[in-house]
């Protein structure tokens, strides 16, 4: 535990202090200028844990950036907690944003930990004019009320509340008043705590949803068709399950139209928000002819049937893709299959009908 002596503490009454942790409270007029100068408390006395290990912020230039609490909440240094994250953190100056994204490219600062400092009043400012972006995504903070709450600047660092920081890194946060400890603290619902790993994603199949996420399953399917304008009578889908993308966890969702249009998104799995998204309108390639100067091409129909020969179960509606092409001169159809979580592909000589290839793969690799 982190100690300090000769240490002249303001103490903020405790009540005050745990109740705004929890509730992330905060309550202020901002003006019109996108700044509003504020009186703050500099708490170097408190103790922040993460997952259990105490952690000391530093600035870029290696000085301890201490905790800061204004009106009951508690504000830590953005930077230092995007190297928890694992990410970058980018100031850009002429649209007052700070971006975080990214695997980090840089090791965590290392500085010399300010001993001699002491619980003092200091000037900070409010800042409803910062843009904060997390992985392409705008964030917007509340309070437990609903209420909107800004980054605070001090010092050259910008600051966000405990609560906005504890949304960030998906953890939950607890105060101790006895020993001033702050605790941000992973909620995975592990059954088992004693393992040297834990794997983070989900089984495939799974429409759970864990405490890290705010959104089911079926909800990133409705956005990935609400975007896509369709319903879900309209396709079929192929792939729903979560996994992790630097750092983030993420649905991805995978279905194709009736008239073989495949769409693919990578969906937020705790704002909801699309991530990416690509689509290919694959029912819609050439189409052959029926004959061609050597004879009769064997058609799309006799092509799909003779795929459909070779995936046991498999039926019309199963066939995703036919598409004619031309290969080293030869006169090909591709057929692709999608079932029972498989994808089969194809390439049948289109005078022929003799299978040139054949390629099959889970849909979850």
């Amino acid at each position: 535990m982190k100690t300090r002596k000769n240490i002249n503490k303001k103490r903020i009454g405790t009540a005050l202090i745990s109740m705004a942790l929890l509730t992330g409270s905060l309550t202020f007029s901002l003006s019109a200028f996108g700044a509003t100068s504020v009186k703050a408390q500099l708490s170097p006395d408190f103790t922040i844990v993460v997952d259990g290990s105490e952690k000391t912020f530093y600035s870029a230039d290696g000085s301890e950036a201490h905790p800061i609490v204004y009106n009951g909440t508690t504000y830590l240094p953005l930077r230092a907690i995007g190297e928890l994250m694992g990410k970058n953190v980018n100031w850009d100056q002429s649209s007052l944003t700070v971006t975080i994204s990214g695997t980090r490219s840089t090791s965590p600062v290392k500085g010399t930990p300010d001993e001699n400092a002491k619980s003092q009043s200091v000037t900070a400012e409010i800042r409803d004019d910062f843009t904060i972006i997390v992985d392409g995504v705008t964030q917007k903070f509340t309070d437990a009320n609903g209420n909107t709450v800004y980054p605070m600047l001090y010092n050259g660092s910008t600051y966000l509340p405990l609560r906005s920081v504890g949304q960030l890194m998906g953890k939950t946060v607890s105060w101790n008043g006895n020993t001033e400890t702050v605790t941000l603290s992973s909620t995975n619902g592990s059954l088992v705590t004693d393992a040297d790993s834990f794997n983070k994603t989900q089984n495939n199949n799974s429409q759970n949803n864990t405490a890290s996420s705010a959104i089911t399953v079926d909800e990133a399917k409705n956005k990935a068709l609400a975007h896509a304008g369709l319903s879900a009578s309209q396709v079929n889908f192929v792939k729903a399950n979560k996994d992790w993308d630097d750092g983030r966890e993420i649905y991805e969702v995978e279905f194709y139209t009736n008239d073989y249009k495949e769409y693919d998104y990578e969906i937020d799995a705790k704002t909801g928000e699309i991530v990416s998204y690509d689509f290919d309108a694959e029912g819609y390639s050439y189409k052959a002819p029926n004959t061609n100067n050597n004879g009769s091409y064997i058609g799309e129909e006799k092509a799909k049937s003779i795929a459909l020969g070779q995936v046991s179960g498999a039926s019309a509606s199963n066939v995703a893709q036919v598409k004619f092409d031309y290969d080293d001169g030869r006169a090909e159809y591709e057929v692709k299959i999608i079932y029972n979580a498989m994808e089969h592909e194809f390439e049948i000589d289109a005078l022929t009908g003799n299978i040139i290839s054949r390629d099959s793969e889970s849909v979850y690799d």
